[in-house]
């Protein structure tokens, strides 16, 4: 694959060969940012885990302390008080049988989150073609099927990120922006690998964290020391 010119030049300051403390890496990744935009940095943690296996999932979310630096649009389902108070909470999107067939019918996609009301499941359950390719698909384990909606809104607002694993055992999350700097990037790091170390399955064999890699959105990755990972994030 060939890489840009800025990509190039942003590589040159990491050291291939090194695996860094968090606190060093964070420096580094902000240090290699070039694109005009405010660039999202992004953990991609490789688990000893087998995903193939239920007992080995690694699944969850948790609210970073300083968000993602990203707004987000809330969608929620529910009825009556529910629908009320996720509306005063700041979901964008509020409906039952209606954003359904709004859904399934046209294709409207044009949320980042999906909340659902218990009750609501038996509704939902039938975007989930439709919702769970995208990572979309309200979940009792991401905390998104609630009875307490308006919390759930609150806390996407705030900067909940969900974590899981893909088909290589590897997580990838956002944790900010560049220009969040390194300290408020260290303390949602820190909230990441806890929580992620806190999931370890009781199944998992030998080294849990086998690599951590953090990069820009459009910049090189750079490898933290797995022995390392969660030392400094305590």
């Amino acid at each position: 694959m060939k890489h840009g010119k800025k990509y190039v030049e942003s590589a040159k300051l990491v050291d291939r060969s090194k695996l860094y403390e968090p606190m060093e890496a964070l420096e580094t990744v902000i240090k290699t940012a070039s694109a005009k935009f405010d660039e999202t940095v992004e953990m991609h943690i490789r688990l000893g885990v087998d995903s193939r296996h239920a007992d080995q999932q690694v699944r969850g979310a948790v609210v970073l302390p300083n968000g993602t630096g990203k707004s987000v649009r809330v969608a929620v389902f529910a009825k009556g008080e529910a629908a009320e108070a996720a509306a005063a909470a700041g979901a964008e999107i509020v409906g039952a049988e209606d954003l359904v067939a709004k859904i399934q019918g046209e294709g409207f996609l044009d949320f980042d989150v999906a909340i659902a009301a218990p009750n609501m499941m038996g509704l939902v359950g039938r975007l989930g073609k439709i919702l769970g390719p995208r990572g979309l698909m309200p979940s009792p384990k991401a905390g998104t099927v609630t009875p307490d909606v308006a919390k759930a809104v609150e806390e996407a607002k705030a900067g909940k990120i969900e974590y899981r694993l893909d088909k290589t055992n590897i997580i990838h999350c956002p944790i900010g922006k560049v220009s969040f700097g390194a300290e408020k990037l260290m303390e949602n790091y820190g909230t990441l690998i806890t929580a992620v170390e806190k999931a370890k399955p009781a199944a998992a064999k030998g080294q849990y964290i086998r690599s951590c890699v953090l990069a820009t959105t459009m910049g090189p990755g750079v490898r933290i020391n797995p022995a390392k990972a969660s030392v400094s994030a305590e």
